[in-house]
């Protein structure tokens, strides 16, 4: 298991890992900088776990990960911004993540509206923001990532899914320095992003996506929405262009459809969309 010394041997980041509290095995490191948070716990505190029994991603899911094998963690953040800014977050997590992949592998990785990290269009990281308000103010947001890192072997369900950065390079990663680079990312993101709500994350997010002109469906509950991916809101909504008007939704699954032609058409298109998708 990791130990806080061996984690901030070399960190450049100032503020993000000031303290680290580390777990062999935890219920949700989520769970645990809200606990810290609700009891004044400072800006870029970070509790890391081998294994959560409870971990979580989007939408309430489970989060699997192989102990000592990936990173699970989360940072607190307060950052004094509006309300609105909120599903700007993920995107600046994302952008963050990406770079520091890219810094430390070579690999170049995609970022998926809202949370997702792919490789290959396959997911190596999830992100779960979570946040408490008080008195209709901002009191404070809990990141929480999971990375494949060295991870080889994945349940059958996912094997067409996810893969890990060793599975893309053939190369074991150290753990520790991999973080080390996310928590400094992380942070010289951060100071840059908070002067402006957040809002300054959206060219760089947009410069790591393929989605833009992408036909996709978004699925909400029992409600499905197709349609051509035309760009980001200011207020990091996803802007689409459905049946021959624009539509910003903040929130469900995406899928891409060019990226999985065959699931798309046994799914059944709608003219308009299939038409998009043949332009493409």
């Amino acid at each position: 298991m990791f130990t806080e010394r061996e984690l901030r041997r070399g960190l450049r980041a100032k503020v993000f890992g000031n303290k680290i509290y580390t777990f062999q095995t935890i219920d949700s490191t989520n769970n645990c900088i809200k606990a810290l948070a609700n009891v004044g716990a400072a800006e870029g505190v970070v509790v890391l776990a081998e294994q959560q029994t409870a971990g979580r991603g989007r939408l309430g899911r489970t989060w699997l990960s192989q102990p000592e094998e990936n990173l699970t963690f989360s940072v607190l953040l307060r950052p004094e911004v509006s309300t609105e800014s909120i599903n700007l977050l993920p995107l600046y997590v994302a952008v963050a993540v990406s770079q520091a992949i890219e810094n430390s592998t070579g690999l170049r990785a995609e970022c998926k509206w809202p949370n997702d990290l792919l490789i290959d269009k396959k997911k190596v990281a999830g992100i779960l923001i979570e946040s408490s308000m008080r008195q209709n103010r901002l009191e404070y947001v809990v990141v929480g990532l999971g990375l494949n890192v060295n991870q080889m072997q994945f349940t059958n369900g996912l094997l067409q899914k996810a893969t890990s950065l060793k599975l893309e390079t053939g190369k074991d990663f150290d753990r520790a320095k991999l973080l080390r680079e996310i928590l400094f990312n992380l942070e010289t993101h951060y100071t840059q992003a908070v002067e402006n709500d957040f809002k300054s994350v959206i060219p760089f997010w947009l410069s790591r996506t393929t989605m833009i002109n992408k036909p996709i469906v978004v699925s909400q509950g029992n409600d499905i929405i197709s349609g051509v991916v035309t760009g980001l809101s200011l207020d990091g909504g996803l802007v689409l262009q459905t049946n021959g008007r624009s539509q910003t939704m903040f929130a469900g699954d995406v899928t891409i459809l060019a990226d999985n032609p065959e699931q798309y058409m046994q799914a059944g298109s709608t003219t308009q969309v299939g038409a998009a998708f043949q332009k493409i």
